[in-house]
């Protein structure tokens, strides 16, 4: 007890002796740029010192020794100060210490000043993400970032665009760029990672920039940082926002009103009657009226008895009323798209909690977001959580960890994209492609929609004569097929667990040496539910359908990185790394189907009983390189970097599975030298010029169930014990080998007025060797197509970034960004033996890949050759005057399509046989058949010559307010949406155009004549009529926010709250209403856009983000 006493007391007195040692400081912290207080900056009054942090309103009270001097006050991206300590309240300013000069990028395995990099990339930063309402990531870049382009066929909530970087660098194989998440190459979609979770994204574009990623970079690589916690106190933020979404496409100019389409398809009948039949006008008025009805497939509206539907001049009946009984069923048209489209809701919150200390940093997030889409049955829901920990266990050992969790259910409807444009499924080949005629539900006599009285919904009419429906197969609607039934009676969910993890450790046992072991783990658990239902529909003859199937896929990734860094004269300075890498893939599906549903609703296998069937497989893909990469700076000014990587692949057969890959680049700073003093300060910040020269390898060849090319694959057949021959299910090629990508860039980046205007100007080159391909092969081999390497193609192009500040005050900041890319695409060299020589044009050879598509020498593989649309036979002179030529013409009509032709000229060769030498001059036929194989024309530049974006951000006195566009021009495409409603030969949708056709009346339309049957019409035959501009401009995003003042909710302990409202696809300008520029990147869907596809959607959004 004694001895505790005496403890107490020298305790005490140390205590006391220390307070007499030791004073109070005050002061605060605020921001030089702007006078706003800084919170959690950290203040000390020597190294070994206790510190403290300033509060929400940038104060801090410390307490140090009576001998201390100074105080150090740090922050990060702030310059550190050392201030004295006074008798008065301190008041200290940082500075910024981050410009954009030396602002840190990611590169391939590793960081880099942006001012010293001489490789092409491009960086897209946290603030021009967080706030994009997109379910993937990627999309937010469209506009963005120079050289990059995205493309959607559908519209559905968490689908993925397909995104190219610097033009399509393959015929057949990959073209898509490699995702590298925190260093470590990500094998998931990018719809899996938060927005809100991403610091930065940077896009590497050029061989100096991807070369270390050898065979998966050559398609470019996308960069993306997560976030990491900081040093300070803990910081806690939410954000959740709120709104709706709706359809951003709207439908073609097509004729909505039910009369005004009757009285033109009544036009087309009657043709019909009086010029293919002979009918007299007063017979074939009464044809028609009597055939109406049936050739529409449904009788929706009533007739007084004794009248007609139809005077002699094709007007309406004035007096008929919509809907039609027939005693048992009601009928009337209903409004589809209201009927099947949805204002679907939107729904997103984020919480996350970061901070550390000196040795210890963390971030732990959640991301929950729900959107409904815009029809019945689709979703995207998904839950996001990640937690990243760095620690610096020893001064010379630092470990950590980022893992991430996601969960996903998408519900994707059938049939509802480009793939399935007709389907019976697609809901918006019904909403856009179907006249103002049809009924969606069944009615009874009454005209009450009919419910099924055991899941208490609507009966749908899915017009296949049942005994609830009364449409008539084939006769205007697609029989059995209701996709407003489909939605919601039947079932298509996918639903996904996926763990992401990297776990490293960083030695640094010396100064300037660092050795970096990284170890990623990727894996994807993910089930399919489809039902397809027994009540109603094509299936239910069979009770309907069951289909389940599982994919596990993984993916480990091990990293070894060596890295030395030194400087030595103070001018000197050279980066040494070596690394090795390693990636092992593997997926494994399973599936099984069953029909006849115990109970309707029940998605599972075992709730059917009959045809049980099911398969499974498993496909490996491995990886491995050595990579080296040495750079070395001089003075600050002179920049070189060289790399290479030993890649091999396990898609090649052993003895053509390694390829050496390599890049140089060099970069000068003319804005250090001396001579540009004068030019410096004020004016000049950065002028530097780099170029860069490399090799990049493609093995992305093979099928989706089969990485292994080289082989040949059979399929195992056999019953009973008994096993049989297996048929070949791909036919491999032992010599297959890397396809290589030369690629050479220069640029030049410059900063003028203390970085008010920054940019970038570059020219690439990229020139692909031994392309992958699989090579179609004569069907009398047992297979039609051999992998194998042909041909080499260009792109080239220029790229133009620019960032401008024109103001830049204490309270007000405008920031205005442009960017255009051009591009050109040459084929270089073809096999010859996939082409043959040009009908009449000895010399010349071509590969018609496709009907339209004809790919050739020199030639783009965007090019496109097309009949030449001739206009109408209009006048009964020019079809005497075409029926007197000597050209042979059968069943001319006026009102006709023609097109432009010519005939073989015939010559005899050095043998005496006659050959064909060449076309005499074109001359009109109303052959489409003929002219196409004569007289199909270039079209001449397909591709977009330029694309790109622009915006601007206001920020003053709190408020923001931001604008995002995007654009292309100098291209064409097929309006093949435009072209499915140009026709009354099929019950279907009606451009207004179609109001302006030929008639007698009108003589000097260019829009044929309106027929339901006719001699070689060709109303829609493909040709130049439907290849329009695709140039388009599309308002991508606004975002407007108001942050309240940190003096004001600094009271109640927020460190920042703000308020904003947020709308994506907004607006879309483009040649033609209904017309969509953005489903088509190349030679996809015949480069045609199309609106049976589902519908790019436009979310409106209001929320709060508030941070602790």
């Amino acid at each position: 007890m004694k001895k505790l006493f005496l403890l107490l007391v020298a305790v005490l007195s140390i205590g006391l002796c220390a307070s007499a040692q030791t004073r109070t400081v005050k002061g605060t912290v605020l921001d030089a740029a702007n006078d706003e207080p800084l919170v959690g900056v950290s203040v000390t009054a020597g190294s070994n010192a206790m510190g403290v942090t300033t509060d929400v309103d940038g104060d801090f009270t410390i307490v140090v020794p009576e001998s201390a001097k100074h105080l150090t006050v740090s922050y990060v991206g702030y310059e550190t100060q050392t201030v004295a300590i006074s008798g008065s309240k301190i008041v200290v300013r940082l500075k910024s210490s981050v410009s954009s000069l030396d602002e840190v990028i990611a590169v391939a395995y590793g960081t880099a000043k942006r001012s010293e990099y001489t490789g092409a990339a491009s960086v897209v930063k946290a603030d021009q993400l967080e706030d994009a309402l997109v379910a993937n990531v990627v999309t937010a870049l469209n506009g963005k970032v120079s050289g990059v382009q995205t493309t959607s066929s559908t519209g559905q909530p968490g689908s993925s665009p397909t995104v190219r970087i610097r033009g399509t660098g393959s015929i057949n194989a990959s073209s898509a760029p490699l995702y590298v998440v925190d260093g470590v190459p990500y094998m998931g979609d990018p719809a899996n990672i938060s927005p809100q979770d991403i610091v930065e994204m940077t896009v590497l574009k050029d061989a100096a920039s991807t070369a270390l990623y050898g065979a998966r970079g050559a398609n470019g690589v996308i960069l993306i940082t997560t976030k990491k916690g900081q040093e300070g106190q803990a910081v806690v933020t939410f954000d959740a926002r709120w709104g709706s979404n709706s359809r951003a496409l709207p439908n073609y100019d097509v004729i909505t009103d039910s009369r005004e389409w009757m009285e033109l398809y009544y036009q087309a009948l009657n043709n019909t009657q009086m010029n293919f039949f002979g009918l007299s006008p007063v017979a074939a008025n009464a044809a028609v009226n009597n055939e109406f009805w049936s050739a529409v497939g449904y009788q929706t509206w009533t007739v007084p008895e004794g009248q007609a539907l139809f005077d002699m001049n094709g007007k309406f009946n004035p007096y008929a009323t919509p809907g039609y009984s027939n005693g048992r069923y009601y009928f009337i048209a209903d409004d589809w798209e209201k009927e099947t489209l949805i204002h679907g809701l939107r729904q997103e919150y984020n919480v996350s909690v970061s901070g550390g200390t000196d040795r210890l940093q963390y971030y732990l997030s959640g991301t929950y977001l729900e959107d409904e889409g815009i029809i019945k049955g689709s979703h995207f829901n998904r839950l996001t959580t990640r937690a990243t920990v760095d620690y610096q266990a020893k001064k010379w050992l630092k470990i950590g960890t980022s893992m991430s969790y996601v969960y996903s259910n998408s519900g994707d409807p059938r049939d509802n994209d480009l793939g399935s444009a007709t389907s019976s499924g697609n809901a918006f080949y019904f909403v856009n492609g179907l006249p103002p005629m049809y009924p969606v539900y069944i009615r009874d006599a009454e005209g009450q929609i009919v419910y099924n009285k055991v899941y208490n919904n609507p009966v749908y009419d899915y017009g296949d004569n049942k005994d609830y429906g009364n449409g008539l197969l084939g006769a205007g609607r697609m029989p059995q097929g209701n996709p407003a039934g489909a939605l919601l009676y039947d079932t298509n969910d996918y639903l996904s667990d996926i763990f992401d993890a990297k776990w490293y450790a960083v030695l640094t046992p010396i100064k300037g040496l660092s050795i970096v072991e990284n170890v990623g783990y990727f894996l994807n658990n993910q089930r399919a539910h489809t039902l397809l239902n027994p009540l109603y529909g094509q299936f239910q003859t069979m009770g309907g359908q069951v289909v389940q199937s599982q994919a596990r896929a993984y993916d480990v990734t091990l990293q070894t990185l060596v890295s030395y860094n030194h400087t030595f004269a103070d001018v000197h300075e050279m980066d040494l790394m070596a690394g090795y890498e390693s990636e092992e893939y593997a997926v494994e599906n399973l599936s099984a189907r069953g029909s006849n549903l115990y109970q309707a609703q029940v998605p599972f296998v075992s709730n059917t009983i009959d045809q049980k069937d099911g398969s499974g497989s498993r496909r490996e893909l491995s990886h491995r390189g050595f990579l080296f990469r040495g750079k070395y700076t001089y003075d600050g000014r002179y920049y070189f970097m060289g790399s290479v990587r030993r890649d091999g692949s396990s898609r090649f057969a052993p003895g053509h599975r390694w390829g050496t890959f390599w890049s140089l680049s060099a970069g000068w700073d003319i804005a250090k030298e001396k001579f540009m003093e004068p030019y410096k300060g004020n004016l000049l910040d950065l002028l530097k010029f780099r170029a860069s020269f490399g090799q990049n390898g493609n093995d992305g060849i093979g099928s989706s169930t089969l990485y292994m090319p080289w082989a040949d694959f059979y399929i195992m057949e056999g019953a009973n014990g008994v096993f049989n021959d297996g048929s070949l299910a791909q036919k491999g090629n032992v010599d297959l080998t890397w396809e290589t990508s030369n690629a050479f860039n220069v640029g030049v980046d410059f900063s003028f007025w203390k970085g008010m205007l920054t940019g970038t100007v570059e020219y690439y080159n990229r020139q692909t060797e031994d392309m992958l391909f699989n090579l179609p092969v004569a069907p009398s081999l047992g297979y039609s197509s051999i992998p194998s390497n042909i041909g080499s193609m260009r792109n080239n192009g220029f790229e133009i970034d620019l960032n401008y500040r024109p103001v830049n005050t204490k309270d007000i900041t405008w920031d205005i960004y442009a960017n255009i890319t051009f591009g050109w695409n040459k084929i270089l060299k073809l096999p010859k033996d996939i082409m043959t020589e040009v009908t009449g044009e000895p010399g010349r050879y071509e590969w018609i890949r496709g009907t339209y598509q004809h790919l050739e020498e020199g030639g783009s593989i965007y090019d496109l050759y097309l009949p030449q649309y001739a206009g109408v036979l209009g006048s009964q002179e020019e079809l005497n005057a075409m029926a007197a030529s000597d050209h042979k013409y059968t069943d001319l009509e006026l009102g006709q399509s023609l097109f432009w032709m010519r005939d073989p000229v015939m010559g005899k060769d050095a043998d005496g046989n006659e050959i064909q030498t060449g076309w005499g001059e074109p001359y009109k036929t109303n052959d489409w058949a003929a002219a196409r194989t004569s007289y199909s024309k270039h079209m001449g530049r397909i591709a977009p010559l330029a694309y790109g974006g622009f915006g601007t951000t206001v920020n003053a006195y709190g408020i923001d307010l931001t604008l995002n566009f995007s654009y292309q021009f100098g291209g064409k495409m097929i309006d093949t949406g435009y072209q499915n409603t140009m026709t009354t030969a099929s019950v279907g949708a009606f451009h207004k155009d179609l109001l302006n056709a030929w008639s007698p009346s009108n003589p000097t339309s260019d829009i044929p004549a309106l027929y339901t049957q006719a001699k070689k019409q060709y109303v829609t035959s493909m040709s130049d009529r439907f290849l329009v501009s695709s140039n388009y401009l599309q308002l991508t995003n606004i975002t407007l926010g108001y942050t309240l003042p940190k003096s004001f909710t600094g009271k109640f302990g927020i460190e920042s709250l703000r308020i904003y409202g947020s709308a994506e696809n907004v607006a879309l300008w483009t040649k033609r209403k209904g017309l969509d520029p953005r489903q088509v990147m190349s030679a996809s869907n015949n480069y045609g856009s199309n609106n049976y596809t589902y519908s790019p959607i436009r979310a409106i959004s209001g929320g709060i983000r508030v941070s602790f």
